[in-house]
């Protein structure tokens, strides 16, 4: 339903730095930074796969925070993301489990990240 998204971040090099850590786990990069010359000289640039489908762009960060869930192949990848996530200067806001409150599959981990947004991994396949 969604193609792409994004956040307004601090500190552009930060959060770079953290989401290429939090994100290598389930497969995303860093992908494209977008000329200066196209942005007013504001930071942009687009994590994924196969296309940016995740973007920062420096500014002032949302208030409230948001949440973002990032989908994951495996229980494997959602520890391995929590891990990252958490090495890269997160703090737990949920470590990995099942959570069957949401559905019996459910198995998430949530990170606030440099700027205090929720963000997560999840895994929807039976273990």
């Amino acid at each position: 339903m969604i193609d792409h998204s994004g956040i307004s971040v601090t500190d552009f090099d930060r959060s770079k730095a953290f989401y290429e850590q939090a994100l290598a786990p389930l497969g995303s990069s860093f992908l494209v930074m977008v000329p200066p010359e196209h942005t007013g000289g504001v930071k942009v640039g687009g994590f994924g796969k196969d296309s940016a489908a995740f973007w920062l762009t420096e500014g002032t960060a949302q208030k409230p925070p948001v949440h973002f869930a990032f989908a994951a192949q495996t229980r494997d990848q959602v520890d391995a993301f929590y891990q990252a996530a958490i090495a890269a200067g997160g703090t737990d806001n949920g470590k990995p489990g099942l959570r069957p409150h949401y559905h019996a599959s459910y198995y998430g981990a949530f990170v606030h990240d440099p700027d205090g947004n929720n963000i997560e991994a999840v895994c929807h396949a039976p273990s």
